[in-house]
């Protein structure tokens, strides 16, 4: 089985479980679902040997035509925030998280095969210390056929937002990241705000960002 298009969608949803649910239940057109700064909170209670009221399952939404993947915390303070949903057509994919290669909650590497070809996606977010861009930098990580790192970036730039009179130093870690990946910046058709404030006075913004493997037939 080989796929060619892949459809991809992003969204940072500042932990409400709502905004996932609905994203889950309206785009069953995609094939994989990007979340930054996902819900991980109670869920339910499960059966316990231990506590009669059951132990608390701490996690993030499910949803039964979609296969979750995320980085399992060792603790509350560590929870993940980035995870990927993978349309459940795409099983056949045999989709990997690859926590034996990069291993940060604000990082989610994922293989799957096509046409016996093993190739990854990756989903950032870089909150305002830059602490996955730094990870990235700093930690020698060779991969090859990456198809494409997407993610809120949390930078503003003149380079993505003809708003912005300025040009970031960030930015140049980004770029020299990618580049890393042999990835780079496609600019999309129709340029507007990835994220729209909800202050008064503040200016909306582009965050987010696709970078692509180019003469990709896995992408488009």
């Amino acid at each position: 089985m080989i796929v060619q298009n892949l459809k991809v969608f992003s969204q940072n949803v500042w932990k409400n479980s709502l905004i996932v649910n609905t994203i889950l239940e309206t785009q069953s057109q995609f094939n994989i679902i990007f979340i930054q700064e996902p819900p991980w909170s109670e869920i339910c209670k499960i059966p316990s040997s231990l506590d009669c009221k059951g132990e608390t399952l701490i996690e993030t939404t499910h949803h039964h035509n979609w296969l979750l993947f995320a980085r399992i915390p060792s603790e509350r303070s560590d929870s993940p925030r980035v995870i990927a949903y993978i349309n459940i057509r795409l099983s056949s994919f045999r989709f990997l998280l690859c926590k034996d290669i990069i291993n940060h909650r604000d990082i989610i590497l994922i293989s799957f095969l096509n046409n016996h070809v093993c190739y990854y996606i990756i989903n950032v977010y870089s909150a305002s210390s830059h602490s996955a861009l730094k990870y990235l930098k700093n930690t020698e990580v060779n991969i090859d056929n990456v198809l494409l790192m997407t993610g809120d970036f949390n930078i503003r730039d003149s380079l993505w937002d003809l708003s912005i009179p300025h040009h970031s130093s960030i930015s140049d870690d980004l770029i020299i990241i990618a580049d890393s990946f042999n990835l780079a910046l496609p600019m999309p058709i129709n340029l507007c705000p990835t994220r729209y404030s909800d202050t008064a006075g503040e200016a909306n913004s582009v965050i987010d960002l696709m970078f692509l493997c180019y003469r990709s037939r896995e992408l488009n």
